[in-house]
């Protein structure tokens, strides 16, 4: 046992100090900017793909960058191996290199507080 005296507060260990700065750090990204900073980094998704990023209805997303944002995407349908290895179409979604501008800033707006986004839009 440890010599410790009432009403005095524990020291936390090392380990719980680092998660609770981790979580006080800010929200997690929503699902919207992990869609759209993977498309940035890597070019493309298709709907399984997608779920890695925990997007489980991607073609909606796709929609509200496109209609929301302004951002178009070019889309080629794809033949691939489904969860139980059945073929299946699926729509492969690029973005395409003149847009990665806009998609920057997109992707900036949508990761600023909303108290700053309020102040922009007014």
């Amino acid at each position: 046992m440890t010599d410790q005296k009432k009403g005095q507060p524990k020291k936390a260990s090392p380990e719980k100090s680092q998660a609770n700065i981790t979580i006080s750090t800010g929200k997690a990204p929503t699902k919207i900017s992990r869609v759209l900073e993977h498309m940035l980094n890597d070019g493309s998704l298709i709907r399984f793909e997608a779920e890695r990023l925990g997007d489980h209805c991607l073609h909606s997303t796709i929609s509200s960058l496109a209609n929301g944002y302004g951002l178009q995407f070019d889309r080629q349908l794809e033949r691939v191996p489904n969860h139980w290895g059945e073929p299946c179409t699926v729509t492969r979604y690029t973005l395409p290199v003149s847009e990665r501008c806009r998609a920057r800033n997109v992707l900036l707006m949508l990761c600023k507080p909303l108290k700053q986004r309020q102040k922009v839009a007014a």
